[in-house]
């Protein structure tokens, strides 16, 4: 039966982690005390539920979170410190903390160490997340004791509501253009005036235009897509902006 600890203290360990080619040891004090905390735990890093869904969605609610009230937000895995520090690398995650629980240690302490040896792991740390103020735990979210990688309550989203209900999400913005474009520089221009994040993929780099006549029906270029949304061109992006109260500098 996996261990639910809320209320009690993080477990005291030290993590071996890597600064600049050196090793720095890392207690819990110095990570939890006076602080408020998000603390993410997962199986394994570059494994692809970790890698597609749960790490790429703390490093985008990063900011809201510390909005609204948190200091720090970790990611730790039974993994070493170079293991560690290579992906978040690869997942481009500067706003989240990796922490290497390369033995074990804290997930064992945190009485979620488990047994994944028919996957070759070894022993792991079961999913889960917390809300961890000045050392104490005050909210736990465990994955449920079943069979596999169970994904669906130690979720980013799920933290923010209860960190602020009413906290808004940012948007998830995406823009294809294509080299030498006004419009598509406008485009961006107007989002980074509206502070709103975005992914740029470019025509014939990321895509052709095949891609952009299959997912659009339409070969002009800037295409702008707000949640799942097409936008349409500069022009649109800032009626869109305007519609919804955005500001537009």
């Amino acid at each position: 039966m996996l261990e639910n600890k809320e209320g009690q203290n993080v477990p005291a360990v030290t993590f071996r982690t890597r600064r600049n080619h050196e090793w720095v040891d890392v207690t819990s004090d110095e990570v939890f005390s006076n602080k408020t905390v998000v603390l993410f735990s997962l199986p394994g890093a570059f494994t692809p539920t970790c890698s597609s869904t749960h790490v790429p969605r703390y490093n985008q609610l990063a900011a809201t979170l510390k909005a609204n009230g948190v200091d720090e937000i970790i990611c730790v895995s039974v993994n070493d410190a170079f293991v560690m520090n290579e992906w978040k690398k690869e997942q481009k995650a500067d706003n989240l903390t990796f922490l290497p629980d390369g033995n074990g240690d804290f997930s064992r302490g945190m009485g979620l160490l488990v047994d994944k040896n028919d996957l070759g792991f070894g022993a792991r740390s079961w999913r889960y997340s917390m809300l961890v103020k000045n050392g104490k735990i005050e909210k736990l979210f465990l994955e449920p004791e079943v069979a596999g990688d169970p994904f669906g309550a130690s979720d980013a989203d799920t933290m923010l509501a209860y960190v602020a209900p009413n906290a808004a999400k940012p948007l998830n913005v995406a823009v294809l253009s294509r080299e030498g474009c006004p419009f598509c520089v406008r485009a961006k221009g107007l989002l980074n005036d509206a502070e709103i994040d975005f992914e740029e993929l470019v025509l014939n780099r990321d895509f052709s235009e095949s891609t952009i006549r299959a997912v659009s029906a339409k070969s002009s270029l800037p295409q702008i897509f707000v949640d799942g949304e097409l936008i349409g061109g500069s022009d649109e992006l800032e009626i869109f902006l305007n519609r919804t109260n955005i500001k537009v500098a």
